[in-house]
């Protein structure tokens, strides 16, 4: 999903009372040193920030230097600091933490999401929280969706996956990672993430075509089944998606653990 727009697509499609239910849910709590491993444009790490105060802090992680100079421009605050880092890699100087957050950032690493995991495990303070969120089933849930578009749709995903490393099963996945880990007191909740019904809002009609324009376009599926291709496809999807008697959904999970004392 990379490109010029991507930052502002992530800042967009964030719903900030979503963000601090789950953190709450999971445990997060005034006085807590914060990680948000993937921190993307930044708007995440502020709205978690306001929980743990007074007296706690957070520390915005992403790999792209592109995101990193969107959060320090918009979301930059005494309590919360951002550094451009690669979660694949150790942490020196960064941790401990009391609670690590991690969203929507595992599903881009089909594999080595557990090293990925068991890497963040070694900056969280034993008795800390680890919370996990992704999506499960990205993407691929639409009723009322003709059947060329359903299964283009299918193919597109499995070559994300074979091309970019790309998981749309990652939310079921979260459990095993903290229960292999040896992680106490885990509870996991399921919600719908996209609930798409009726006439299309805004913020979704640009979530959504920003995915064709980069995601689905830079797949490297063929898109054989449609006489002009690519531009066949984004037609037929557009017409499906623009119907209000479509109906898409997402669930997204959400798992929570301590670690071991």
């Amino acid at each position: 999903m990379e490109s010029e727009d991507e930052s502002i697509r992530l800042d967009l499609k964030t719903d900030p009372a979503v963000i601090q239910e789950q953190a709450v849910w999971a445990g997060l709590k005034p006085g807590m040193r914060l990680a948000d491993m993937g921190c993307g444009p930044g708007k995440t790490t502020f709205h978690l920030n306001t929980i743990v105060q007074p007296s706690g802090s957070a520390v915005g992680i992403d790999i792209s230097e592109q995101r990193i100079r969107y959060a320090r421009a918009h979301y930059q605050h005494s309590e919360v600091e951002f550094h451009v880092g690669d979660i694949r890699k150790p942490f020196e100087g960064m941790g401990p933490f009391d609670f690590i957050w991690v969203r929507f950032l595992l599903e881009h690493y089909l594999s080595g999401s557990v090293d990925i995991v068991n890497n963040l495990t070694s900056v969280l303070k034993p008795g800390g929280i680890m919370c996990l969120v992704d999506l499960d089933y990205n993407c691929l849930s639409h009723y009322g969706i003709p059947p060329t578009l359903e299964n283009t749709l299918t193919g597109v995903m499995r070559a994300l996956q074979e091309r970019a490393n790309f998981d749309p099963y990652a939310g079921r996945k979260l459990y095993s990672y903290l229960y292999d880990l040896g992680y106490r007191d885990i509870m996991v909740s399921m919600s719908p993430h996209h609930l798409i019904f009726g006439q299309l809002d805004e913020v979704d009609e640009y979530n959504w075509r920003k995915k064709l324009e980069i995601a689905v376009k830079n797949s490297g599926y063929p898109f054989r089944e449609y006489e002009n291709g690519y531009d066949g496809f984004r037609r037929e999807f557009k017409r499906f998606f623009s119907n209000p008697r479509r109906f898409t959904y997402t669930p997204v999970i959400t798992c929570r653990g301590r670690k071991p004392e």
